[in-house]
């Protein structure tokens, strides 16, 4: 379908309590991600209170999917069972294959107490849900950011959006995520693949997206239709946004917790791997 694309559905991200006690907005997840197909779920963790998210996210196991970590302000401690452990600060990246199991932490540490990053849950073809784990740590200085029409910046984190090419490579869904601003009354028609699924989110200003335009604003969640463009256009106010899309897989989903895998015996046997001790694979 080619043309531009329009926005079939808008919402607004809900409150919900993840990890140890972390009070974060969830724009979509489990009831949601047919929708979203080949994405599971967003959250966007974003306060000026400690208290909102200072528990964090201690040893928890995940199967059968990628997550994407992507700090805006703030920083985030982290360590994993691949022995891999650091700090993810401002416009830095943890994209984090869990494949075959992997079992980490993720425990917020604010600037000045105001903390704010996303994460995305990426699924995993069947073919690749016991792949070997992998972790990608991506530094804020190795996403480029391009003006990519006048008044409009693109960070590509993985996929390509103009001249911009995105640091990570190789994912089985081929996605583009991008973190795109607006000037006040610049607009632009960001090129998007035909045939993927596609969804923005918008961080901060007012903008209108898609064709017929959408009046959005932050923290509303725009779904979407095919095309091979999205036209967008900012107000009175700075837009800033997120833009992702992917291949969806049209795979049957059985997800409970933080694993997701393709049948109720498949997500029987992780847990119960778990309970085992032989969860995580050589």
């Amino acid at each position: 379908m080619s043309g531009p694309r329009r926005v079939d559905r808008i919402t607004n991200s809900v409150p919900t309590v993840e990890g140890a006690g972390v009070h974060l907005k969830r724009a979509f997840g489990n009831k949601e991600a047919p929708m979203y197909d080949p994405f599971l779920l967003l959250d966007d963790f974003h306060s000026q209170n400690p208290t909102d998210y200072k528990a964090g996210f201690p040893w928890h196991p995940h199967r059968g999917i990628e997550t994407v970590t992507y700090m805006i302000e703030g920083r985030v401690d982290h360590g994993d069972s691949l022995k891999n452990k650091g700090t993810i600060g401002p416009g830095d990246v943890q994209w984090m294959t869990a494949g075959s199991g992997i079992i980490h932490q993720e425990m917020p540490k604010g600037h000045n107490g105001s903390l704010w990053g996303l994460q995305l849950w990426v699924n995993l073809p069947a073919a690749e849900k016991m792949t070997k784990p992998k972790y990608r740590g991506i530094k804020s200085s190795e996403v480029p950011e391009k003006e990519i029409s006048k008044g409009v910046k693109a960070k590509v984190i993985c996929g390509i959006l103009g001249d911009a090419v995105g640091p990570v490579s190789g994912i089985s869904v081929d996605p583009l995520y991008a973190d795109i601003s607006v000037e006040k009354g610049a607009s632009a028609s960001l090129k998007l693949d035909e045939g993927k699924s596609a969804f923005v989110y918008v961080l901060d200003g007012e903008g209108q997206f898609g064709s017929p335009k959408r009046q959005a604003r932050p923290e509303d969640l725009l779904l979407l239709s095919d095309g091979s463009s999205l036209e967008v256009a900012a107000g009175a106010k700075k837009l800033r946004f997120i833009l992702v899309s992917g291949k969806p897989l049209k795979e049957p989903i059985a997800w409970y917790g933080p694993i997701v895998m393709n049948t109720n015996k498949e997500l029987e046997q992780a847990f119960d791997e778990y309970r085992r001790g032989t969860f995580l694979k050589d």
